[in-house]
């Protein structure tokens, strides 16, 4: 492996804060444990890990062949997630106090139309879009990547989520508590916008 043990303890963190942004899949993982408890929502949690996969594995390809065209395109791309990183974190802050709204057509019950709507909401998730495709080159070298290298990200990028999200689902009725109180969700907001934008000051010094 080329990358370190900090730069995977650096891209897990910022990993952790993600997962700590309230967003679409937990609009939908929150909306499937109400209605239908753990059961309805670990599908769900499943759907998710393949777009939790496949973004990272698509961005690391993708870039990789664009820096092969053009000189210089990784120091852009470092600058770029240090301004997105800022981006995100001054929105979270703006919108501190914005409650999540559930969404019924999330809440079929199945296996099945649980892991297609975790499917469908990682894969159309802007939030999810935006840190993978121009996330992972503010952490990462990817003109040095090995196969091991790439293993390594891909499996941290699905882990971390997933097992926050089967955490979350499991204790919903608590996270309801939270979520429903609008001095708690405000200060959930303030620190992960808080630490969004610390990450985003952070990566032109990684």
């Amino acid at each position: 492996m080329t990358i370190s043990a900090t730069d995977l303890l650096l891209y897990a963190g910022a990993l952790c804060v993600l997962f700590l942004t309230p967003g679409p899949v937990w609009v939908a993982l929150i909306a499937r444990s109400l209605s239908g408890g753990f059961q309805a929502a670990w599908p769900l949690a499943l759907g998710v890990v393949v777009g939790d996969v496949l973004w990272p594995l698509l961005a690391i390809l993708g870039v990789t062949w664009i820096v092969s065209m053009f000189t210089g395109f990784m120091l852009v791309l470092k600058w770029v997630a240090c301004l997105t990183f800022l981006i995100m974190g001054w929105l979270v802050l703006r919108s501190a106090g914005t409650t999540i709204a559930s969404d019924s057509r999330l809440t079929r019950p199945g296996m099945w139309a649980g892991f297609v709507a975790g499917l469908a909401v990682i894969l159309g998730n802007p939030k999810a879009i935006l840190f993978y495709m121009g996330m992972l080159p503010g952490f990462f070298d990817l003109r040095a990547l090995t196969w091991a290298d790439i293993a390594a990200i891909c499996f941290l990028s699905f882990l971390i989520p997933l097992l926050g999200n089967l955490i979350l689902a499991a204790s919903i009725h608590r996270a309801k508590a939270l979520l429903t109180s609008p001095k708690a969700l405000w200060r959930m907001n303030v620190t992960a916008g808080t630490l969004l934008i610390l990450v985003g000051l952070v990566i032109p010094f990684a």
